[in-house]
């Protein structure tokens, strides 16, 4: 019995609990990723399309898929206090934190409320994948992004142009149409998200996904981006390094 007691006592020193911050205002960032205070946080289980992702709608229109999923986390929050479970430092940022994050009072996640408003997809593999329902509840009933055709944001991000089409608006005998408007030769810059990024082999050797270039970089004039970012952190995030041809803009152009 006493060997049972203490057991348990190795198991519970070695599982700790999440910490929990503190209620506070939030920043969003894009559809996954909110601020409170000095700490960001990215939404826990879920891929949501970042802010230069388009999509197509059911009537065949391109739309801003990732603006309106950043729109959707902003109207969810309404301006309350937001608390998160602190999961440690996201795997693929290690400034950014992973979070289960609620509005303060509620039960349902914010990661959970996206992928039932159609505007997230599940990212556990497992059968028993905890957002799985919503997810397929989201797809029948045609829901956010599901009412018309996309592509993972994860296979956007990385530039994968033959990845799976989703969504009920898909047309077999439009496949090559369909890729051509989700992946445009040239994307158009979000309002306010003027960092070029652009898949490269050779950022690879050092780990990385592509190249990312600040407007004060010799690259930046004429160069066509495959990816538009907002911060330093959000390219980095995603896997883009700086060309070595930038300045910081702290430290002048």
């Amino acid at each position: 019995m006493r060997s049972r007691f203490f057991l348990v006592a190795v198991l519970l020193s070695i599982v700790l609990p999440a910490s929990q911050s503190s209620a506070a205002t939030a920043i969003v960032r894009d559809g996954s990723t909110i601020q409170l205070g000095n700490v960001t946080y990215r939404l826990d289980g879920i891929d949501v399309p970042t802010v230069d992702q388009f999509c197509i709608d059911e009537r065949a229109d391109n739309w801003t898929c990732g603006i309106e999923a950043r729109d959707q986390l902003t109207k969810l929050i309404g301006g309350k206090q937001i608390r998160c479970d602190d999961l440690g430092p996201d795997p693929t940022y290690k400034k950014r934190r992973i979070g289960v994050c609620k509005v303060e009072g509620e039960t349902t996640s914010l990661s959970q409320l996206l992928v039932r408003n159609g505007f997230a997809l599940n990212v556990e593999a497992s059968a028993s994948g905890r957002f799985k329902p919503d997810e397929a509840r989201a797809r029948d009933d045609r829901q956010g992004l599901w009412k018309g055709c996309f592509v993972a944001p994860r296979e956007f991000r990385a530039g994968k142009k033959d990845g799976p089409l989703l969504g009920a608006s898909c047309r077999a005998d439009r496949d090559r149409e369909i890729r051509d408007v989700l992946f445009p030769e040239e994307l158009v810059m979000p309002a306010g998200c003027n960092i070029k990024g652009k898949h490269a082999v050779r950022a690879r050797i050092t780990g990385n996904e592509g190249i990312y270039h600040l407007q004060g970089c010799r690259s930046y004039p004429g160069l066509k981006p495959d990816r538009w970012f907002c911060s330093e952190e959000q390219a980095q995030a995603d896997g883009f390094r700086r060309a070595y041809n930038c300045r910081s803009p702290s430290k002048g152009k």
